[in-house]
């Protein structure tokens, strides 16, 4: 059986290999960014680092968003371990994780394992504050969505459809996240990424409307 540290290594190369191309948001840095708050967050709660690392590295390789299917995506990450000849218990724990932290629009059943909250609470801490800001605006522009549509009525589209806006997005994923974490560890990082969010749309929503044109043009009496 090969060690676990050559399975990481073949697992970031195969990784950077699918999604080093990627212009979505869930390029290799993304991977990265979540393998390494994976790796503390798992020193933090206690958790396996070599299921929690591996996992991490290899969650969007299988994302339905950038594979013909679901079940095509995890197949390939499936195929690929065995390939490496993971021992099947690894396997199982790895593919468990990857099947089921995706969001979904908030459908998905709660993880199991200490493991499985980890990777999870790690992908989601990349879906907040400046990086999850970065993100959406890169994924709209990749769906070709627009910026903001302050007459749209959004509530009853699909939870993925295209006619949705990127500013939408914040209300019906990324000012949920917070309270959907599952670690005390990920929470705590969670505060100052959520404040940040909402501090950008209070901003946003200023410039959108020209409050801040109007106000200063109070200050100087005109």
């Amino acid at each position: 059986m090969p060690s676990n540290q050559s399975i990481i290594h073949s697992a970031e190369k195969f990784a950077k290999q699918q999604l080093e191309g990627d212009s979505s948001g869930h390029d290799w840095w993304h991977v990265h960014r979540v393998r390494q708050l994976a790796q503390e967050l798992a020193r933090s709660e206690g958790a396996d680092p070599f299921i929690c690392e591996l996992a991490a590295l290899l969650h969007d390789v299988a994302d339905e968003k950038l594979n013909e299917s679901k079940e095509a995506g995890l197949r390939k990450v499936r195929d690929w371990l065995s390939d490496q000849r993971v021992e099947p218990e690894a396997i199982r724990s790895v593919m468990a994780i990857i099947a089921t932290m995706s969001y979904n629009g908030g459908k998905n059943p709660p993880m199991e394992t200490l493991e499985g909250k980890v990777v999870q609470d790690a992908d989601r801490l990349d879906a907040l504050g400046a990086m999850g800001i970065a993100r959406t605006f890169m994924y709209s522009g990749f769906k070709g969505q627009l910026l903001h549509d302050p007459d749209g009525n959004f509530d009853d589209l699909d939870y993925r459809s295209n006619r949705k806006t990127a500013i939408y997005h914040f209300y019906e994923k990324l000012l949920k996240l917070k309270d959907l974490l599952n670690t005390n560890s990920a929470k705590s990082m969670a505060e100052n990424r959520h404040r940040f969010m909402e501090s950008f749309l209070t901003q946003f929503y200023k410039e959108w409307d020209l409050v801040d044109f109007k106000d200063d043009r109070e200050l100087k009496g005109g």
